[in-house]
């Protein structure tokens, strides 16, 4: 009788194999997605400032109608286009599951 209490191995080893296939899993967002991200976080943030304060910080820092802050903003208005696409594209797939 005291043999049908006894724990099992099962129980102790379901622990470890759950554990060892979420370290598997690949991350949901790529390094593009975290770039796209980070881009549109300095544009969110600098629009912020120029909306409450009239402080432009990417002119600020690279000089107002120079190269360089003009790169900034097309990387900002690219990474904002690239993530309507990438929103689409993850509306589109939980739509067919």
């Amino acid at each position: 009788m005291a043999t049908m209490n006894a724990p099992t191995m099962d129980r102790r080893v379901t622990g470890e194999r759950r554990v060892s296939t979420r370290l598997h899993q690949r991350s949901a967002m790529s390094a593009l997605d975290y770039l796209a991200m980070a881009l549109l976080i300095i544009g969110g943030l600098n629009w912020g400032m120029v909306g409450l304060f009239d402080v432009d910080m990417v002119a600020t820092l690279f000089g107002p109608g120079s190269a360089l802050t003009r790169v900034v903003y097309v990387l900002v208005g690219v990474a904002a286009l690239y993530s309507v696409y990438t929103t689409a594209k993850m509306a589109g797939s939980k739509r067919s599951r």
